[in-house]
């Protein structure tokens, strides 16, 4: 119930639409019992005529009217109500899907990096579905089921104390049963949750590894897993819904001997001439009028479990907290230099194995670093930490002598570009994605950063030049032409640090050629962090540092460092060999001998 709860608190702004259908329901309730009066009153007119009565035309006639005024009351009030619930279903939605993307924003990077994409928004769908389900059905059918049950008891016991019993003793029954068959349920629909958000995830990744599937022509296997799956759930949802049907069954069953108990009474009385017949067909439309909220408590219960399990990974999401905050009172990074200062830095993903142990270096303002050493040293990691991706468990890191970790984490980043290996652009416009570092920058800026980044002549080539569409992740684009519009952004960007993860070891020459050039004038007069992949680069920075097993090897100039034994110097010697060893080495560095 807590699970519920708490998912509906981040939508309680709309309790006027909850109020409004709660009356509308009030209101169907009691148009709709003051139908069976009017049935019974009719009733009482027919017997006294057949009796030898006056026939009161006039009497039956407004009886009629009656019925028809309260069936179109309970028409129209019932839309009513219909209209208030899709429109506060619509808004829940909109507001859940909100809040979590919000939230989910603010998280850090750890929290995605063990998380499938596709099961995080599997889980929002399924969150937003059932509790909405949930809540439209319960405003819709609660408070009217409620009402509905209070009046034709108060009714009943009027007319018959022992007969009142009867029908109340139909609801604890009803609900004893139901929450027996819960448990099971929950466990069940828990684990045809997992089953479904395992395939999304994998299915979200497949869709944006397409062209990996295919080269390695494994459609089959991904459809396999994809199936199994499934198939799994149907397996779930088939012992699922044998147990919920055969305890339907069991309820019924129980329901029907009490409603046997009630009708027996109620023909035994009007035979015994304690009831009129007018009052036994008020008595036995009323009652049987409760079939329906009472079963419609069945469908509650349903639904209630659907959305407590639903919600229940995304009130875990909603309540997890950052471990990276803004420390209170936290000020704007100003940066009047750019001297970026790493000291005794230590820093690990898990607690049993250490990535990074002492790091300490400084890059000067203006200064280009690169960062040297085999795949999983720790290169990339700096800079995450540099951006407070994540947080070092010892050590500090400045900026301009300010640690990072007092000011803002919004404005430290504001202060830094990055140039990823993998461009990450997103489907829309070149325009959009240079623009993404500057939303309100002119058309003139833009086309400058273009320039800059040699992008500018291939987009006015394009049917729709700045305007055209990418598509995802940039996939009509080549390569170089995708590179260069990230450097684009991170020039419009026009931060004083940057971080470049180099990505031209895998173009032809002619796109490395202007790629290289654009990253030329990008780094001019910036405080740069380089991801070294190619010997050229890293022959033409100012520092270099090597890591080793987790550890700082060397710190020095190009030419310095070229002259000792150590990592750079054996790079060097590898790229005059041309042996397949020398190739894997290389390559265990990420390096490209180019």
């Amino acid at each position: 119930m807590y699970i519920l709860v708490r998912t509906l608190q981040y939508a309680k702004h709309l309790w006027p639409y909850y109020l409004g259908v709660t009356i509308a329901s009030t209101f169907v309730a009691l148009t709709g019992v003051a139908i069976p009066f009017i049935l019974s009153s009719a009733t009482n007119l027919m017997v006294t005529v057949i009796q030898g009565g006056r026939a009161d035309v006039t009497g039956a006639m407004w009886l009629a009217v009656a019925l028809f005024g309260f069936d179109i009351a309970n028409t129209v009030i019932r839309n009513i109500g219909g209209y208030l619930g899709d429109i506060m279903s619509v808004k829940l939605k909109a507001q859940l899907s909100t809040r979590y993307y919000e939230h989910l924003l603010a998280l850090p990077q750890s929290y995605y990096d063990g998380e499938l994409s596709g099961t995080i928004i599997n889980r929002l769908n399924r969150a937003i579905t059932e509790v909405s389900n949930f809540l439209n059905m319960f405003a819709n059918n609660f408070f009217q089921m409620i009402l509905t049950t209070v009046i034709t008891l108060v009714i009943v016991w009027f007319y018959s104390w022992q007969l009142a019993f009867l029908v109340l003793i139909m609801y604890p029954l009803f609900l004893w049963l139901t929450a027996i068959t819960s448990k099971k349920w929950q466990k069940l629909q828990n684990a045809k949750n997992l089953e479904t958000d395992i395939a999304s995830g994998r299915f979200a990744e497949v869709v944006t590894q397409i062209k990996v599937v295919k080269s390695y022509v494994q459609e089959k296997l991904e459809h396999r897993h994809f199936r199994v799956r499934y198939h799994k759930t149907i397996e779930l949802t088939r012992e699922q819904s044998n147990y919920w049907h055969r305890m339907d069954v069991a309820r019924g069953l129980v329901l029907a001997v009490v409603f046997l108990a009630i009708f027996m009474y109620i023909f035994i009385q009007t035979v015994e001439k304690h009831f009129t017949i007018g009052e036994m067909v008020l008595l036995i439309t009323l009652v049987n009028a409760l079939r329906v909220p009472i079963f419609n408590m069945s469908f509650i219960v349903d639904q209630f479990q659907r959305a407590v399990t639903g919600s229940k990974d995304y009130v875990t999401a909603m309540e997890l907290q950052p471990d990276i905050q803004d420390k209170p009172g936290a000020e704007n990074l100003k940066v009047s230099h750019g001297a970026v200062t790493y000291s005794d830095i230590g820093f690990s993903y898990s607690k049993k194995n250490s990535l990074l142990k002492n790091i300490s270096f400084t890059i000067a303002p203006g200064q280009k670093v690169a960062l040297v050493g085999e795949s999983g040293e720790g290169k990339t990691t700096l800079s995450s930490l540099l951006m407070r991706l994540y947080e070092p468990q010892t050590g500090s890191i400045t900026i301009d002598d300010v640690d990072i970790s007092t000011v803002t984490q919004r404005s430290l980043r504001e202060q830094i570009a990055t140039v990823f290996q993998d461009p990450a652009l997103f489907s829309g416009t070149i325009r959009e994605n240079i623009a993404y570092a500057h939303p309100r920058a002119s058309h003139e800026d833009i086309v400058a950063a273009a320039k800059a980044a040699n992008a500018h002549d291939f987009i006015e080539k394009l049917d729709n030049g700045y305007d055209s569409e990418i598509g995802e992740r940039g996939i009509k684009l080549s390569g170089g032409q995708k590179q260069r519009i990230a450097i684009a952004r991170a020039i419009l960007k026009n931060a004083p640090i940057l971080i470049l993860d180099e990505a031209t070891s895998s173009l032809d020459s002619r796109a490395e050629h202007l790629v290289q050039q654009a990253l030329d004038r990008l780094m001019k007069g910036r405080t740069t962090l380089i991801i070294a992949h190619r010997l050229s680069t890293i022959a033409h920075v100012d520092m270099i540092v090597t890591l080793k097993k987790g550890t700082i090897d060397e710190v020095g100039t190009p030419h310095d460092l070229a002259l000792t034994d150590g990592i750079y110097a054996q790079l060097l010697q590898l790229q005059m060999g041309d042996t397949k060893a020398a190739e894997k080495k290389l390559k265990s560095f990420e390096i490209s001998a180019r």
